[in-house]
């Protein structure tokens, strides 16, 4: 595992990255409506990418061969999608809830953050499923911290999530972040034996992003490669920030 140590001025860097990040996903959360189409606001973001001259770091991305670029500016996944929705002609109605995953290249330095955003009014349940995956993401910034570990940051998402009734998604999980989109360490959002249990040092950046199920944390990909979704139909949040561990407090590269 080779993890990068960032200087304050690449740290600073990547803030530039995220917060172009945040500014649009402020933009993309006040367009979601019932009537909406997810391709309408993957369209905003990529011109609002091009009025600040920074690039995407989702379209075109190719994770493996025989994996078809990814199409989108966004992900956006709706309801029972829990990532890499792609974005086209599906339209938003009133009781829906997208995750709107988006992130920037600006002078190289990447960006990434996440929001699940309600379509109009959701259900009790819905909400609860919303303010639990929040608060996990918030649990689980709050150890990112220098003498913790990776897995603390995994046991602070699981726990909280599992004892609200929830479950946390296995498959998927954070990344270290800079000069590429995806970097080491891998950050799961649960705990199991076995798993990489790095030191957390000052200069490592890194997204922490819980995926919340309402039901089972089974998953499955959709033939198009990219669309995941829960395996029981239930639906699924998603939050996510850009940290960066300090000598003291975690620092949120993407907070608004």
């Amino acid at each position: 595992m080779a993890i990068a140590y960032r200087s304050k001025t690449e740290i600073e860097s990547i803030r530039r990255a995220g917060q172009v990040v945040m500014e649009i996903l402020a933009i993309l959360r006040a367009a979601v409506r019932p009537g909406v189409t997810t391709g309408e606001l993957d369209a905003i973001a990529a011109r609002e990418l091009r009025e600040r001259g920074a690039t995407s770091n989702f379209k075109g991305y190719r994770p493996a061969k025989g994996i078809p670029p990814f199409p989108g500016v966004i992900c956006s996944s709706v309801n029972d999608e829990i990532v890499h929705g792609i974005p086209g002609k599906r339209v938003l109605v009133e009781g829906d809830i997208i995750a709107i995953d988006f992130g920037a290249v600006v002078d190289g330095w990447h960006g990434d953050s996440a929001i699940t955003v309600p379509v109009g009014a959701v259900d009790a349940e819905t909400q609860h499923l919303l303010d639990v995956t929040q608060e996990a993401l918030r649990r689980g910034i709050a150890v990112c911290r220098p003498g913790n570990r990776i897995l603390d940051i995994s046991r602070a998402v699981q726990e909280y999530v599992e004892s609200e009734g929830c479950s946390v998604v296995r498959q998927y999980g954070g990344h270290g972040i800079g000069r590429a989109l995806h970097e080491d360490p891998w950050i799961p959002h649960y705990v199991e034996r076995g798993q990489p249990n790095p030191l957390l040092r000052p200069g490592m950046v890194f997204c922490v992003e819980p995926m919340v199920n309402l039901g089972g944390a089974a998953t499955r990909e959709l033939p198009d490669h990219w669309t995941v979704v829960t395996a029981d139909g239930t639906r699924s949040a998603h939050f996510e920030h850009t940290v960066a561990v300090t000598q003291g407090d975690p620092d949120i590269l993407t907070a608004t």
